[in-house]
């Protein structure tokens, strides 16, 4: 038999454990609930949540489920975001906001952990919600990121200002017959 090299795209980090009970007519039955992020550092991240008999189980599981959901994230030149975004997932909400270049991850905690593994070095965070559940932090985050848009680059020859002229002209035009007619 061969060995297979498995080559890892993502490194993964936990980022909670928490133990879960359910009651049953035997007694108790314990799991343990985990949450984990995925990311290349290249601007690919993900996070799982998954539970399981014991801890590895639940971390395996974990980090198989964020490698399914993992997103892009459109980072610049600068290492940081384009624009800032505000998010909201249950009672977390998480403001983003890009920042200079060398200035670092200004962030704690969740969006510190999920920012890094997408490789975003210079950004300002901040848990505005009123929550200190990690689980929606982290899904506040990952929709904040999932919601930004790549900025186009701007061309040299200005085609792009010209089109908007272009169409500007030909909405007053349909104005102006508008109103004549009337």
């Amino acid at each position: 038999m061969k060995n297979k090299e498995i080559k890892k795209e993502f490194e993964n980090e936990v980022l909670d454990i928490s133990r879960v009970e359910r009651m049953t007519a035997g007694g108790r039955r314990l799991r343990f609930r985990t949450l984990v992020i995925v990311g290349n550092k290249k601007g690919k991240v993900g996070i799982g949540l998954s539970k399981g008999e014991d801890v590895q189980k639940a971390i395996e599981k974990a980090v198989k489920k964020a490698e399914k959901n993992v997103i892009t994230v459109p980072i610049t030149e600068n290492g940081t975001i384009s624009y800032e975004i505000k998010s909201k997932y249950g009672a977390a909400v998480v403001l983003l906001k890009p920042q200079s270049e060398g200035r670092g991850l200004v962030a704690g905690g969740t969006i510190r952990a999920i920012c890094s593994m997408a490789g975003i070095e210079n950004i300002s965070g901040k848990l505005i919600g009123n929550t200190r559940n990690k689980t929606n932090n982290a899904k506040a985050v990952i929709k904040a990121l999932q919601g930004l848009k790549p900025i186009k680059e701007k061309k040299e020859d200005n085609t792009e200002e010209e089109e908007n002229k272009e169409i500007v002209t030909k909405q007053k035009h349909a104005d102006s017959r508008n109103k004549t007619e009337e």
